[in-house]
């Protein structure tokens, strides 16, 4: 078996590898950095979201996914960073050995110094929610419709109904408009949208297409194809199907945009904690995760809105696993940081003692709230507030607080609020 050896070895090409890996090599200019990706191209799912609206905040400017991608990728042909294409990895040791394989170098490992997981994420499948009916061609996720239209130039149908509102499906919904299809319907289970409001107004109501909240679908219908889909309202405290309320949409696909699960198996393997509700790693605020020197950012630590975000993040693991493979870095004690009341999950989970500056903490709500503070507390001291007109599950908030504050386990929770 062929064994290499480099400082930082990051796994995953897609905008949180790429920023991972130019912001380690940045920070270190005298490390080895390799990038270890399975598909045969850089850039991950950017490669197939056309639409603009990527690179506000990280770039000042409205891109395309390729636009945005490029733009790192470019950064990376002159960088000195190793890339490994058309490679997967097939396991992560404690000892941090990146075991992969590909048709150029057969069985190859990776001793790296500092290891930075970027695999992201993949969709929810028909499978994961247990949907009854036939099993009819014409039933797809919302990601693979989107790389059929965008990167094959197949249209999956020509009338289409849609469960679930997340960002990839609104987005979807207009696409297969814009393309001459017939979306008859967005069915969401929740009273709430998963996914952002401008992705709302801009795909749906400026298309025309109608939104049910507290629907589900309870039927697919159809042998060869798709011939049909029932739809009833849900109970909103059971989510449960009301019985009667039933309806039947002629349509010849189905699109299912339930939800995105984080890449982690090779972090489940190696031992490394996960949070139970993000299904990523457990991190402290340089998104190191349990095991030392192994680090994870972007859409495999937990599913983010805006790739801008990723980006940031990821820039924040490569120049901490830079710092950790240099030896600048050592484990201090840790602080637990908890999401109560209302909050979902924070990310960071821990943060370190007698750090200086500010420290960012991300957090998730479980509904929808007009309006609502949150506020950080240390025991019963509060060292941070922030109060929003609106907080949404669809959109991840942040608060930062001031590091040096920081004497012991933190809350994050919502105080002064109203659910919408």
């Amino acid at each position: 078996m062929l064994v290499k050896k480099y400082d930082v070895a990051v796994i995953g090409g897609g905008p949180a590898g790429l920023a991972a890996a130019l912001s380690a090599k940045e920070r270190e200019p005298g490390l080895t950095v390799a990038v270890i990706e399975r598909d045969k191209a850089l850039g991950g799912i950017l490669q197939q979201c056309i639409h603009n609206g990527f690179g506000l905040h990280y770039f000042g400017e409205e891109l395309t996914g390729p636009e945005y991608a490029n733009r790192f990728i470019e950064r990376i042909k002159g960088s000195g960073v190793d890339v490994y294409l058309d490679t997967m990895v097939l396991e992560l040791t404690p000892e941090r050995r990146v075991v992969c394989v590909s048709a150029a170098n057969g069985l190859m490992a990776i001793d790296a110094g500092a290891v930075v997981l970027a695999m992201g994420c993949r969709e929810r499948t028909r499978g994961a929610l247990n949907i009854p009916g036939t099993r009819p061609a014409g039933v797809y996720t919302a990601g693979c419709a989107q790389r059929l239209v965008n990167m094959e130039g197949l249209m999956p149908g020509k009338k289409v109904l849609i469960l679930g509102s997340g960002d990839i499906g609104l987005i979807m919904a207009r696409r297969l408009t814009w393309e001459g299809a017939k979306v008859v319907l967005v069915a969401e289970i929740m009273p709430y949208s998963s996914g952002l409001n401008r992705n709302i107004v801009q795909c749906l109501v400026d298309n025309g297409i109608p939104l049910k909240f507290n629907h589900t679908v309870t039927n697919i219908i159809g042998k060869e194809r798709v011939e049909a889909v029932t739809v009833a309202e849900v109970d909103p405290r059971t989510r449960l199907p009301i019985t009667g309320t039933e309806q039947t949409y002629e349509c010849d696909t189905l699109l299912l945009s339930v939800g995105l699960l984080p890449e982690n198996e090779l972090t489940s393997a190696a031992g490394i904690d996960i949070d139970p509700v993000t299904n990523g790693a457990v991190v402290d605020e340089t998104r190191q995760t349990s095991l030392a020197g192994v680090f994870a950012c972007g859409n495999v630590l937990h599913v983010h809105d805006l790739v801008d975000n990723v980006s940031d993040e990821a820039t924040l693991a490569g120049r901490a696993a830079a710092e950790y493979a240099s030896g600048q870095a050592s484990r201090q004690q840790t602080y637990a940081v908890k999401g109560v009341n209302g909050v979902r999950y924070t990310v960071p989970q821990r943060v370190h003692a007698g750090l200086d500056g500010k420290t960012d903490i991300y957090f998730r709500v479980g509904n929808a709230y007009r309006p609502a503070t949150a506020v950080v507390r240390c025991g019963d001291t509060v060292i941070a507030k922030r109060r929003k007109q609106i907080m949404t599950p669809g959109e991840m908030e942040k608060i930062t607080i001031d590091a040096a504050l920081v004497t012991g386990d933190l809350t994050v929770g919502l105080e002064e609020v109203n659910p919408s």
